[in-house]
């Protein structure tokens, strides 16, 4: 096992890394493999350009044909400000520099707003596989609301190049409905055209934080909304970590099972992720999650993606997506962390639990 990784991990190496799941078996996942997209999508209503497009982001980069991506997102100029995302590191204001560090991060693909792919699509379109974001939350709206809007279409995504689109839900918030409608036609017109579709399965209600504990990152509600996006058709979802759970309990709404909470999940990460990875069709629609924000510190960022990573490989998860920790440093520094996040994938010795 990479001993970077080990010591990375430090006191709680075991913690991770020998850590067993008796709640969900490995058995009854669709697991993450290098024939990932033949034995898992051939039987499904994807047209054959689209299971070449899902081939193509599985096959690219330092994980391709492993059934694991490493992604690089960046689009957090529009909802976090320009100014908030590259202060830190003025080089990322010019797009080709985004293009730049996934590739030399050897990255799977690259996932990104319609200005920045555009700006550079016909000198990298080809160099790298392109994700269209497709719409965004503005935060100049003030008061800030949560309100993803659309930014383009798939026709322009499908005319630049890209190979896939994607696209954030709030789930839970007053525009939920509208999204959801929104993004499930966007989504079968790029399935339509060939590309694959990824979604960000985000929450967003001010009531979801409740006694001090915010539960937007409950296991219990992060997979109920993966699970709608799932049925949405995205081929591949993204979400956070969870780092709790009882979220329906805990807000007395919605329905759900005592069992959930007794017998398929306990409080490690790893139970609660494969929760996760069973809401998403038990693997069939992979699971990739997120980096989250850079601390500013290099060996607390990178400490932090490798417990994502461990978490979403052995739970059953195809991979992360990992931006701020990424571009917020110096470009050697962020091709050191997503070459360390692709490691752990590589790791055979870090196995399902």
């Amino acid at each position: 096992m990479s001993k970077k990784i080990v010591e990375l991990l430090g006191k709680d190496a075991d913690f991770y890394l020998a850590h067993e799941c008796k709640t969900i078996s490995k058995s009854m996942l669709n697991q993450p493999g290098s024939d990932f997209v033949d034995r898992v999508w051939k039987d499904s209503d994807r047209n054959i350009q689209t299971i070449r497009s899902l081939s193509t982001l599985f096959n690219h980069g330092r994980l391709g044909g492993t059934g694991y991506m490493s992604i690089l997102p960046v689009d957090q100029g529009i909802e976090h400000s320009a100014g908030a995302s590259f202060a830190p590191n003025p080089e990322y204001f010019d797009p080709e520099n985004i293009i730049k560090l996934a590739i030399n991060g050897d990255c799977n693909a690259v996932a990104t707003t319609f200005g920045v792919l555009g700006s550079v699509a016909r000198k990298y379109a080809d160099k790298i596989p392109f994700i269209v974001k497709l719409n965004h939350n503005e935060l100049l709206t003030y008061p800030n609301s949560f309100q993803q809007i659309m930014f383009g279409t798939v026709r322009e995504a499908w005319n630049m190049g890209a190979v896939a689109v994607g696209a954030t839900i709030y789930f839970g918030s007053d525009d939920a409905h509208r999204q959801i409608i929104e993004v499930a036609q966007a989504f079968e017109e790029a399935h339509s055209l060939g590309m694959a579709t990824i979604l960000w399965c985000y929450l967003r209600n001010p009531a979801f934080k409740k006694d001090g504990v915010d539960y937007h990152t409950s296991a219990d509600l992060t997979s109920q909304a993966i699970h709608i996006g799932a049925t949405i058709h995205a081929d591949i979802v993204k979400q956070k970590l969870p780092d709790c759970n009882g979220g329906f309990t805990a807000l007395n709404f919605g329905k759900t099972s005592p069992l959930v909470y007794d017998k398929l999940t306990t409080a490690h990460p790893i139970d609660l992720t494969r929760y996760q990875v069973a809401n998403a069709y038990m693997g069939r629609v992979g699971l990739i999650n997120s980096g989250g924000a850079s601390s500013g510190n290099e060996h607390d960022d990178l400490r932090a993606a490798v417990i994502t990573a461990v978490c979403n490989k052995r739970a059953g998860g195809i991979g992360l997506i990992s931006g701020r920790k990424a571009f917020q440093k110096p470009m050697k520094d962020g091709v050191e962390l997503l070459h360390t996040v692709q490691d752990v994938y590589l790791d055979k010795e870090i196995t399902l639990a």
